[in-house]
């Protein structure tokens, strides 16, 4: 699914070096290697505050203890997604509110989110599914109206620009009042480990949050706040700082990955491909809407486990995001869900395949994989 290998070949002496020189000083911890990415980060990202932190579900788990959310209090998000966005909700006894998706962008539905809000409802988290954004403009609307906090969950999402209607752009993770990241290595920003961020223009909250990951201390063994242990150490800050400067070099190789899979798949009624807020399909460098975290087919009147063998046989990875709806899963589980408000992800969980998708894709491999796949939805 990803060639972490192929990609490191191109960068092996720019990470080797910036690695070396975290072992010849020895700052392992919060030392200049941090701070220096943090810095090219919020530079590359136009964002006034940049938090590293250990990993991306500690990002948004953070990102709400910042806010001062209370138990109880409700918190809107997508049912099609990976567990850990509800999993911080509830490890802070908040409590989550599942809605369904938009059938073609597999995002956060927006009347489903107005329909679900409540007095008690403080937050939603939209997550920036497979490498495109939400529509960020009616959920600021949205939280505006009703005096709620948006919390960008941009895990998958980093480098991708969202449009306004009026035609003005603005990078995924900048638009909410703080928004989380994270670097798992397969990640179109990723490590060679753990670690994550969290984002924000707010000064209170980005002095908040600072404290909050180093065991909310401010100075040293004075504890302010509560706290957690989540710091980006310096070797994994030196590894995302050699490879950010190429980010939008790796964004556009997969969305050209992205435009040879659609174009061996066009027209095909049983195949359709990516689709994208904005409507178009996310594969023309000047939208940038769409960075290809995965490349996620939904496949109609076709056995799709039966596809992802057939795959696999052919010695081709896939993966299925997601093949159980967070909310039949054992520990997100409320009598309160009717599942007829989940019909679009009752649905993706049975028709949605990803495809190979890294910056390493070349013809070969992508000719290989597509003709497989038509191979066996022909018959």
């Amino acid at each position: 699914m990803v060639d972490l290998k192929g990609q490191y070949k191109g960068i092996k002496n720019v990470v080797d070096s910036s690695i070396q020189d975290v072992l010849n000083t020895s700052t392992y911890i919060n030392g200049p290697k941090v701070h220096e990415f943090q810095k090219n980060l919020e530079r590359y990202l136009g964002v006034k505050h940049v938090i590293p932190c250990a990993n991306g579900t500690d990002a948004l788990q953070i990102a709400m203890m910042g806010l001062g959310l209370k138990s109880g209090d409700e918190v809107i998000t997508a049912d099609f997604t990976f567990a850990a966005t509800v999993e911080v909700i509830a490890l802070l006894n908040l409590t989550p509110v599942l809605v369904d998706v938009d059938p073609d962008n597999f995002n956060i539905d927006i009347e489903a989110v107005k329909k679900a809000i409540t007095p008690k409802t403080k937050a939603i988290i939209p997550v920036h599914l497979f490498g495109q954004c939400a529509n960020m403009e009616a959920l600021m609307a949205i939280a505006k109206e009703h005096d709620l906090y948006v919390i960008e969950d941009n895990a998958q999402g980093i480098g991708a620009d969202y449009t306004y209607s009026n035609g003005e752009k603005q990078k995924s993770g900048t638009i909410g009042h703080v928004a989380s990241t994270s670097f798992f290595p397969s990640k179109n920003l990723g490590c060679y480990g753990d670690g994550g961020a969290i984002f924000t223009n707010d000064d209170d909250l980005a002095h908040i949050l600072r404290g909050i990951v180093n065991h909310g201390m401010y100075k040293r063994y004075h504890h302010d706040v509560v706290g957690v242990n989540s710091r980006l150490d310096s070797i994994q800050a030196a590894v995302l700082d050699a490879k950010l400067p190429h980010l939008d070099t790796y964004n556009n190789a997969r969305r050209d990955a992205a435009r040879k899979y659609n174009k061996a798949f066009a027209n095909h009624d049983k195949i359709e491909t990516p689709k994208t807020v904005n409507g178009c399909e996310g594969i023309c460098d000047s939208c940038n809407c769409h960075v290809f975290h995965q490349y996620t087919l939904k496949v109609k009147d076709v056995d799709r486990d039966g596809l992802v063998k057939h795959l696999n046989d052919n010695g081709i990875p896939c993966g299925v995001y997601y093949p159980i709806p967070l909310h039949k899963q054992k520990a997100y589980a409320n009598s309160s869900y009717e599942e007829s408000n989940f019909k679009v992800t009752n649905q993706l969980i049975k028709e949605v395949i990803s495809l190979p998708m890294h910056t390493e894709l070349d013809n070969e491999q992508i000719e290989y994989i597509t003709n497989k796949i038509l191979e066996f939805v022909n018959g």
